[in-house]
């Protein structure tokens, strides 16, 4: 039976000796007596790429990145402290894979585990790659039609226009972001700037909530996942756009 790429990961990840799988920063992280071998990332802030970052020994992440660099890379954060970044969707051979990911296991699991390590697990039958809204939620049906009205909305607001942040639909006011989709724990939301004063009334209720990062900051998210008030939207949206909103796009927007 074909199994997707994130099953085979897992099948991988988890077959060696107390391998465990905890989440970190919404990405797969799998660990050994709690020191971290291996990160799944899908499309790590919006870069589309289906991907492991792993432990290696030293000296062989410069070895793999310049013998065959349509497969591997130098991974964000880690990269620095000599992981390496495998590319996944792009016909690197499972049997490569399973071997990159013992080679991770081996740096950091203690020996009386290694020793256990029966052979190198092989995936036996076909891995069908992600489909496109697998790897970026924000492509499905719901949420692009979600993104259509939003852009409706802040087009009318005065020297408006859409980017990408971090991975995300950004809407701007002049230079500066005002709005963003996105999702988190598997649901969209709509992050907007409320003021520090505003949060705790707003999460009083359960849609609400402070994100991390931003929060501090008087940011708030608002979940969309299920149903929107798009009247309840609009006041957010605009009451956004007039706090980072020049003079002169309020004299237009007036």
């Amino acid at each position: 039976m074909a199994r997707n790429i994130s099953d085979a990961v897992r099948e991988l990840c988890l077959s060696f000796p107390e391998s465990e799988e905890q989440q970190s920063h919404g990405m797969a992280n799998f660990r050994v007596r709690g020191k971290a071998s291996a990160t799944y990332a899908i499309n790590h802030h919006g870069d589309g790429r289906v991907v492991l970052w792993l432990q290696v020994q030293t000296g062989a992440q410069a070895l793999y990145t310049e013998m065959e660099p349509e497969s591997y890379f130098v991974p964000p954060y880690v990269g620095p402290r000599g992981w390496l970044g495998v590319k996944l969707n792009t016909g690197l051979g499972w049997d490569s894979i399973a071997l990159r990911v013992g080679e991770a296991y081996e740096k950091v699991a203690p020996s009386e585990l290694t020793r256990a390590i029966a052979g190198t697990i092989t995936i036996p039958t076909e891995v069908v790659d992600l489909s496109a809204e697998e790897i970026d939620p924000l492509m499905q049906p719901r949420a692009q039609k979600v993104l259509k009205q939003l852009a409706e909305i802040c087009a009318e607001l005065p020297e408006t226009s859409v980017a990408r942040q971090f991975g995300n639909p950004v809407f701007k006011a002049g230079k500066k972001s005002f709005v963003c989709i996105h999702r988190y724990d598997q649901r969209l939301c709509l992050q907007v700037w409320v003021g520090i004063d505003q949060q705790g009334f707003l999460t009083m209720g359960d849609r609400y909530t402070i994100p991390p990062y931003v929060g501090h900051n008087g940011w708030i998210d608002l979940d969309i996942e299920e149903e929107i008030n798009w009247q309840e939207v609009r006041e957010l949206v605009l009451n956004s756009y007039r706090h980072f909103a020049l003079k002169r796009m309020l004299k237009q927007l007036a």
